[in-house]
């Protein structure tokens, strides 16, 4: 016995398979293994983030509820060699790039 009915969909155009396997990006992200917002599924791609509408390459951790995010402040380690941070303040958007 043979079926002869065909699927007559048309595939979702607006969501390739690279976006339906990225995780949803939190509200709040550390690339600090040791920090309890640390999120390693999500480093699996590449995140962007946006402070005001410009684009930032040296975010240590961010928090897009509270707008803020934490840049290394220099050259300055504190005693466990850990970046000395300090938090700016803005318009934070996360995207995957």
């Amino acid at each position: 016995m043979t079926d002869t009915t065909t699927n007559n969909t048309a595939p979702a155009a607006t969501v390739t398979d690279e976006q339906a396997t990225q995780p949803q990006l939190p509200d709040q992200l550390s690339v600090n293994p040791r920090s309890p917002h640390y999120h390693a599924d999500v480093f699996k791609h590449d995140v962007g983030i946006r402070l005001n509408g410009k684009e930032r390459f040296d975010v240590e951790e961010y928090c897009i509820s509270e707008g803020w995010v934490k840049v290394a402040a220099g050259k300055a380690v504190d005693r466990r060699g850990q970046p000395l941070l300090m938090k700016v303040k803005g318009k934070v958007e996360a995207f995957y790039r």
